[in-house]
């Protein structure tokens, strides 16, 4: 059996971007393992985040609030936050079927994922 444990990794990547990476897995144990991590990383100076979702393994209803709960408060703090999925065409899809990706843009292209979030 693969390993379940959620992971959460960070690289501020300049004195405006940082980068959060979640693996794993954000079912209930996934999200309550790094949850209160994430919502500190999302919570810093850094007005412009950009979460790398292309190493995560499952994605259940708790680790899509989370995600959103995030992402609003970045935006009432005047920041934003975009994902990326890279080619985790499993994410996509429950990003996509669930209507997130029409609250937190969402991008395939790294590059792409920094300059909106930049934006």
């Amino acid at each position: 059996m693969a390993n379940d444990a959620a992971t959460i990794l960070y690289e501020d990547n300049d004195e405006n971007l940082r980068t959060i990476s979640l693996a794993g897995r954000l079912d209930i144990q996934g999200t309550e393992a790094v949850g209160n991590k994430f919502a500190i990383l999302s919570a810093s100076d850094k007005h412009r985040i950009v979460v790398d979702l292309t190493a995560l393994d499952f994605l259940a209803s708790i680790g899509i609030r989370s995600l959103v709960s995030n992402a609003k408060a970045q935006q009432q703090r005047g920041g934003r936050l975009v994902l990326f999925v890279g080619d985790n065409a499993a994410v996509a899809k429950v990003l996509k079927t669930t209507g997130i990706d029409t609250v937190i843009p969402m991008f395939a292209d790294a590059a792409e994922a920094r300059k909106a979030a930049l934006a």
